[in-house]
């Protein structure tokens, strides 16, 4: 079972993570802004005096299989072992990409998750899921391989900008979403005008616990785990288009805007209320803006959602929702009403 340690004091919690694994070598990877801003918090930390750094270039667009073969040449460089520990310190792309080096390497190594964003906190760091990107398509090549550990610190938040504090909260709604009426209630009614930090990390771990909840129940995504894909269907899509594109987007934001299109195709094949679609909606549109698109980008849009991993076939599968906490796995939609939902996502964030 993965251990969510809930850090009160950064350096020492860190220190007591990586005492309590033996291991021979102690590897610990960073992106370009991890090593800059992130890695000095744990100077007075001994054991990692003598680890070896491995840096690797910032930004989703770089979770690429070139750095994950980097990054497996510098273990191998440096002396790794099948008994050697790694230690992934960033968000998203530095514990995928990081997870999936442990994964693979000797045929798997331990390693912990030291989350340094918002979104790495509730999403990637937790779960055990691990990827790379290929042939455009966002975390198409993969494996589940959880972490020993994951350390989360509100040290970390307070130093994040407001584009990346919503790119972790859009997780937070979705989990809200997926979960209960009365979590929903409290996200939908935090306001980032003026931040508490103090309330928003207690949004956070209770985020977390839905989470972990869920991948406990199923660790291989077989079932009920399919719940964690809600907006992601659509949202990936987004993200492939826009990196194609030339025009990168944040993941949470493209999570935002596919909750919209899966919400819409939740309120036309499963009922899902029109008032929660509604205010959803607009807390969305208020905050996230919008990715722009056109109707002539609807096809690409559709094929890339068709490769989509975890369908089956030719048929897309969503996760879509009855009402608030009311899951339904392994959904589909013809084409045409796709495109009505893309319609409403376009009309829905004035496009």
């Amino acid at each position: 079972m993965q251990q969510i340690i809930k850090s009160a004091h950064l350096a020492t919690d860190v220190e007591k993570a990586i005492q309590s694994i033996h291991y021979d070598k102690l590897f610990i990877l960073t992106d370009e802004n991890t090593h800059t801003h992130c890695l000095p918090l744990l100077t007075e930390i001994p054991l990692l005096h003598d680890a070896k750094e491995i840096v690797i270039p910032a930004g989703d667009s770089n979770k690429t299989i070139e750095n994950l073969s980097r990054v497996w040449q510098l273990l191998t460089e440096n002396g790794a072992t099948r008994h050697s520990l790694l230690a992934n310190l960033g968000g998203g792309m530095v514990t995928d990409l990081g997870g999936f080096a442990a994964a693979t390497f000797k045929r798997g190594i331990t390693y912990i998750n030291i989350s340094t964003t918002l979104l790495g906190a509730v999403d990637a760091a937790v779960g055990g899921k691990t990827a790379i990107n290929f042939g455009g398509y966002k975390n198409e090549i993969g494996s589940f391989y959880p972490s020993k550990s994951v350390i989360i610190s509100s040290d970390f938040f307070r130093t994040l900008d407001h584009t990346a504090l919503l790119s972790g909260y859009a997780e937070m709604i979705k989990h809200a979403l997926i979960h209960s009426e009365a979590e929903w209630e409290k996200i939908m009614a935090y306001s980032f005008d003026e931040i508490d930090y103090t309330k928003l990390n207690e949004l956070v771990f209770r985020s977390i616990k839905i989470k972990q909840d869920v991948v406990e129940k199923d660790p291989f995504e077989k079932n009920i785990r399919k719940a964690l894909n809600f907006g992601h269907t659509t949202a990936h899509a987004f993200e492939s288009f826009a990196m194609s594109s030339g025009r990168p987007v944040p993941h949470g934001y493209a999570v935002a805007w596919g909750m919209i299109v899966e919400l819409w195709l939740s309120y036309r094949l499963c009922d899902f209320p029109k008032d929660k679609l509604q205010r959803s909606v607009r807390f969305i549109r208020d905050h996230y803006g919008a990715f722009p698109i056109t109707c002539d980008y609807y096809e690409a849009l559709y094929e890339i959602a068709r490769h989509d991993k975890k369908n089956i076939g030719d048929l897309i599968h969503f996760t879509l929702l009855s009402d608030i906490g009311e899951v339904k796995i392994d959904q589909t939609s013809d084409k045409e009403l796709v495109f009505e939902a893309f319609d409403f996502y376009r009309d829905s964030v004035g496009l």
